[in-house]
């Protein structure tokens, strides 16, 4: 019998992947996608009735408020579904494997290259929202928390990316300042896919980091970017986290994934290696299904 697989989030950066690589790293499930247009997991009585209708057998939960300024801007909001949202539908999920994506804003970044026992604090609305959510899915043995740094990939409306909002602020002749004193370990969405698969695969539930095995600054990234996106060169500028202004900004959030890496028939590559090794295909250089 085949079993079915829920992706939230379907229509983001990382559920997208999921879904679209499922063929390929999940041969035996049947994936359900649920985007944001198609379905409101705040609304409870209606997840009750597509639980009770489809009876998945995993659940892996993408959907979230991730836009630091939109959790700071609305906090009711963030809070109803990165939070409330999140736990609901794990607890409908308590007798399957649930897979929660988290991120690397639970920590304040003074201290980097985190390992899963560190102390938690976060510095904004989303990060606290996220640590909270966390510790509802891990009160069931069964379920499971990555901790996710900063995702490289193309998405579906070519919104959701770190990479896409740079080049569309290059396209419109704007500078953009990028930090050489923040740390981040990036990943594209199609690596971080196969590994969301499996860890499925592996049924060993418990909080994992997800992150490339290098550490770079924001400037170094979006260095090497340049070459690949030509709108982003002489558009770059170079500046320091000591001068940012608004919402305190996390300077060092680099993961350490010797816990995870242990589990996977791959190594997790570093982002340098990643672009590297994708010479030659253009804009198509984070499509893992040609890799």
């Amino acid at each position: 019998m085949t079993l079915r697989a829920l992706v939230t989030g379907a229509g983001g950066l990382i559920g997208n992947y999921l879904v679209k690589t499922a063929h390929r790293w999940a041969p035996g499930w049947n994936i359900v996608g649920l985007a944001r247009s198609d379905f409101d997991l705040t609304d409870t009585k209606r997840l009750d009735s597509y639980w009770l209708r489809d009876k998945p057998d995993l659940v892996i939960h993408c959907a979230a408020v991730s836009r630091i300024s939109d959790c700071e801007r609305d906090p009711d909001h963030a809070q109803r579904v990165n939070v409330r949202a999140t736990a609901h539908l794990a607890k409908l999920a308590e007798a399957v494997p649930f897979i929660f994506l988290s991120s690397a804003d639970v920590f304040d970044g003074k201290k980097g290259r985190y390992e899963e026992s560190d102390n938690p604090v976060p510095l904004s609305v989303y990060g606290r929202t996220k640590l909270d959510a966390e510790r509802i899915v891990l009160q069931n043995p069964r379920h499971t928390v990555l901790r996710i740094v900063l995702t490289a990939g193309v998405s579906v409306r070519a919104d959701r990316s770190f990479v896409e909002e740079m080049s569309r602020t290059a396209q419109a002749g704007k500078p953009i300042t990028l930090y050489t004193d923040e740390f981040r370990c990036p990943l594209p969405a199609g690596v971080i896919a196969r590994i969301v698969w499996e860890v499925v695969g592996r049924d060993r539930p418990g909080l994992y980091h997800v992150a490339g095995s290098e550490r770079l600054s924001r400037w170094e990234i979006g260095d090497l970017l340049s070459r690949w996106y030509p709108e982003l060169q002489g558009r770059l500028v170079a500046g320091s986290a000591r001068t940012h202004l608004g919402v305190p900004r996390p300077a060092d959030l680099s993961l350490r994934c010797e816990k995870l890496q242990r589990m996977l028939s791959f190594r997790i590559p570093g982002f340098r290696e990643w672009l590297d090794g994708r010479a030659g295909r253009g804009r198509d250089l984070w499509d893992y299904e040609r890799g």
